[in-house]
């Protein structure tokens, strides 16, 4: 069964919350612009990545989003590398 659109506008509502409002504010401006700036073009398969991957911990995110730590490459996927190339701009 494929998402019907008010669904999916639920996910980017609840997505785009989850990325503005992770707890700090470094985070916040990293994932929530990344999120914002794309949310209308995301799939319903990016949504589900991007849901995951914000259930992964802070500290482990902003190490990764900062470069300060490599991403795992069991956890790594070309949306975090999209996340993370586009934090550097």
């Amino acid at each position: 069964m494929s998402d019907s659109v008010p669904d999916l506008d639920q996910r980017r509502r609840r997505l785009l919350f989850r990325a503005t409002h992770r707890g700090t504010h470094e985070l916040d401006l990293l994932i929530g612009g990344f999120v914002s700036s794309r949310l209308l073009a995301f799939t319903a398969e990016e949504l589900t990545t991007i849901e995951r991957l914000l259930e992964l911990p802070e500290p482990d995110l902003a190490e990764w989003l900062t470069r300060r730590q490599a991403v795992p490459p069991e956890l790594d996927h070309p949306l975090l590398q999209a996340m993370i190339a586009a934090g550097g701009k």
